[in-house]
């Protein structure tokens, strides 16, 4: 996997273009906004009814993360499932593949808005986790330093030769670091949202995901 990389509060991090981050000195792997089985959340409350494939083709691109870094540790950060019923909607198969995907190392749940974390799956389930000089949580607060959240599901565009290209990004800036959310479907908020724009510094860079990530200045305005 192609990765950029990424210094916050003096840490080196690899920003991969599937939108997982690696941190090599601590050996951690993280993902944000899952959301696992957002399409079985949806035809349950009368929605439209979506092919119901995301939780494979999510589960089958974090094992491909999890593969490609031979992590210690795995971090979920928050929004893992779409909400609490969607856990114990889980075919065996994926319970099963979880399970799998956590044998050997240690595994951590952040609790997000969606929901409060999968208990009965595995792993430790907390509010946030500070781990040397960075602190993980799923959503950003104004005035923290050395953070790591997600919640927006940040996206970017770029333009050039005549096309436009959006694409799910991580932000990041001198004092914290937004990641794209990782599920398959999961729409995203534009960079230049106002949510976003009053949120970063004026240092901000968008890494933009893809097989090949590239880092930009953050878009903001317009």
């Amino acid at each position: 996997m192609k990765s950029c990389e990424l210094r916050l509060s003096g840490t080196r991090l690899l920003a991969f273009g599937s939108g997982a981050l690696f941190w090599p000195g601590q050996s951690l792997l993280c993902v944000s906004d899952l959301h696992l089985g957002k399409s079985e959340r949806i035809a349950r409350r009368g929605g439209a009814q979506l092919p119901p494939y995301e939780i494979r083709d999510t589960l089958t691109r974090l094992e491909a993360a999890i593969d490609a870094t031979r992590p210690a540790q795995v971090l979920c950060l928050g929004d893992s499932f779409d909400d609490a019923a969607a856990v114990a909607a889980l075919e065996p198969e994926a319970v099963s593949w979880l399970t799998r995907l956590q044998a050997g190392r240690r595994w951590w749940w952040i609790e997000g808005n969606h929901d409060p974390g999968p208990i009965g799956l595995g792993g430790s389930h907390l509010a946030e986790l500070t781990l040397g000089p960075l602190t993980f949580r799923h959503i950003a607060r104004s005035g923290a330093r050395a953070e790591v959240s997600g919640h927006y599901h940040p996206k970017a565009t770029l333009a050039g030769r005549g096309q436009r290209q959006t694409r799910p990004c991580f932000l990041i800036d001198s004092d914290r670091l937004i990641l794209p959310a990782f599920g398959t479907y999961t729409g995203g908020l534009r960079s230049r949202d106002p949510a976003l724009s009053t949120l970063m510094g004026a240092d901000a860079l968008a890494v933009l995901t893809g097989p090949m990530p590239r880092i930009i200045p953050m878009p903001r305005g317009g």
